[in-house]
C-alpha cells in the first residue's frame, strides 16, 4: 500500500503573533484528512526552542495539546523514545533537519515507520515565520515546503520593501512614508514634519515587519503620532506611516505557483474603528461578507490586481491580497499581501476559497501539491555543484 504523505507542521515561534500561529495550527490539524496524511507537529516556543511531538493519529482538541513540555530524554536526531518531545535549539537543530530531509532510508527504518518528511507546512506568523527565515532553513535542508519562497516571504513581510515592488509593478497605492529607529532618533522633528506634509491626519502607523495588526495605531494628531511610532518601534526597527482613506476593506485569496488564480473577493466590516488585532482574533464580531457586494467589473479588477501583486513579489503557493475601495469615487488601492494568511475559524483566506468552490480539505490538498511541484521543478536547476 502506498505511503500516506507525511507532513511536518511548524507553528508557534518567536513572534508577536505566537498565539495566532497556535490557533492557525489547531484549525489546520483539525481539517486534514488523516486517511491521506501523516502529521508530525513541531512547536517553536517564544524563546525559539523547537519541540517535536509524536505522529498524530487524530486531530488535537485544544491548543494546549500542541505546546509540548520539555523532555530531557529525547535525542537531537528526532528519535525520542515513546514519542516524547524533542527539544533543540541553535546548532543542535542541524541533526533534526537532517532527520527530516534524509530521504535515503533503510528497509528496516521504512518498515518501522521512521521515514522522512515529505513536505513541511509552516504555520508561523510574523517574524521568524513568514519573513523568509524559516523558508531559508528549509531550502538549506532540501525540504519541500508549503507557501512562498525566501524572496516573496521577505518582501511580503517588509511593508516598505513590498510597497517599493508594488510601485515598480505599477500597482495603485495610498501615500506612505517609512523610516528606521535610527532616523527617528536622529531627526524626530524632520520625520514628523514630513509625515504631516505628505500624509496629514489621520494616518496609520505600523511596524514594517509584522502582521495581524499587531502594533498598528491610528494617529489623529502629533501627540498620537509620536505615541504610535513609539508603540510600533516596540516590534520592529522600521516603521511605516500610511495615508488614511475612507474606504471599504476588500480582500481576495490567491492560489498557485507560476499560473496563479484568485478567489471571489470578500469584505471586512470591522467591529472596531479599524480591523485591528482584537477584531481579527478575539471578539469574533467583525462581519465578513463573502462574496463582497461590489460591481462585477470591480471584483474582476481586484482579482487581476491581486494576481499582479502575487507575481510582482515572485509568490508561490498562496497569499491573501488586501485592498482599499475608496467610498467617494470607487478608486482601488492595494494595501498589502500576506504570504501566510491565517486559517483560524475567523480567517478570510479559506472562506473565500470555499465560496469560490474549493472546500478547506481540498485547499490543503492543493497547497501540498503545489509545494511538491515547486520543489520538484527546482531539482532541475544546475547550481554549479557538479563533480
Amino acid at each position: 500500500m502506498a505511503h500516506k504523505v507525511r507532513v511536518g507542521l511548524v507553528y508557534g515561534g518567536r513572534s508577536g503573533e505566537h498565539e495566532v500561529s497556535l490557533q492557525t495550527a489547531l484549525a489546520v490539524l483539525k481539517s486534514f484528512d488523516y486517511d491521506k496524511y501523516e502529521l508530525i507537529p513541531y512547536y517553536i516556543t517564544k524563546t525559539g526552542q523547537w519541540r517535536s511531538g509524536p505522529l498524530l493519529q487524530a486531530p488535537p482538541s485544544a491548543v494546549s495539546e500542541l505546546q509540548f513540555p520539555a523532555a530531557s530524554a529525547a535525542s537531537a536526531d528526532g528519535s525520542g523514545a515513546g514519542g516524547s518531545s524533542l527539544v533543540v535549539t541553535g546548532s543542535s537543530l542541524a541533526p533534526l533537519l537532517q532527520g527530516m530531509s534524509d530521504r535515503v532510508l533503510s528497509a528496516e527504518g521504512a518498515a518501522a515507520g521512521d521515514r522522512a518528511i515529505d513536505v513541511m507546512f509552516p504555520l508561523l506568523h510574523g517574524t521568524f515565520g513568514e519573513d523568509g527565515t524559516i523558508q531559508g532553513l528549509f531550502e538549506m535542508a532540501g525540504l519541500p515546503y508549503v507557501g512562498a519562497g525566501v524572496l516573496a516571504s521577505a518582501v511580503g513581510m517588509d511593508k516598505a520593501a513590498m510597497k517599493t515592488m508594488f510601485a515598480q509593478a505599477g500597482l495603485p497605492q495610498v501615500g506612505y512614508r517609512y523610516f528606521t529607529r535610527f532616523q527617528w532618533n536622529k531627526d524626530r522633528e524632520g520625520e514628523l514634519a514630513g509625515i504631516e506634509e505628505l500624509l496629514g491626519y489621520p494616518c496609520f502607523v505600523k511596524p514594517a515587519n509584522l502582521g495581524s495588526s499587531v502594533g498598528v495605531s491610528k494617529a489623529r494628531n502629533r501627540e498620537e503620532l509620536i505615541a504610535a511610532v513609539q508603540e510600533a518601534l516596540r516590534y520592529d526597527r522600521k516603521v511605516i506611516i500610511e495615508e488614511f482613506v475612507d474606504a471599504r476593506e476588500i480582500e481576495v485569496s490567491v492560489l498557485g505557483n507560476d499560473d496563479p488564480r484568485a478567489s471571489v473577493p470578500g469584505e471586512i466590516v470591522s467591529s472596531n474603528e479599524f480591523y485591528d488585532y482584537k477584531a481579527k482574533y478575539i471578539d469574533g464580531k467583525s462581519v465578513m461578507v463573502i462574496p463582497a457586494e461590489i460591481p462585477p467589473e470591480t471584483a474582476q479588477t481586484i482579482r487581476e490586481l491581486a494576481v499582479r501583486a502575487f507575481l510582482a513579489i515572485d509568490g508561490s503557493g498562496l497569499c491573501r491580497a488586501d485592498f482599499f475601495l475608496r467610498r467617494s469615487d470607487g478608486a482601488l488601492f492595494i494595501n498589502e499581501v500576506n504570504t501566510l494568511p491565517g486559517f483560524t475559524p475567523f480567517s478570510m483566506y479559506p472562506l473565500m476559497w470555499k465560496e469560490t468552490g474549493l472546500p478547506y480539505a481540498e485547499l490543503l490538498d492543493t497547497l501540498i501539491r503545489l509545494a511538491i511541484e515547486r520543489f520538484e521543478e527546482k531539482q532541475a536547476i544546475d547550481y554549479g555543484g557538479g563533480e
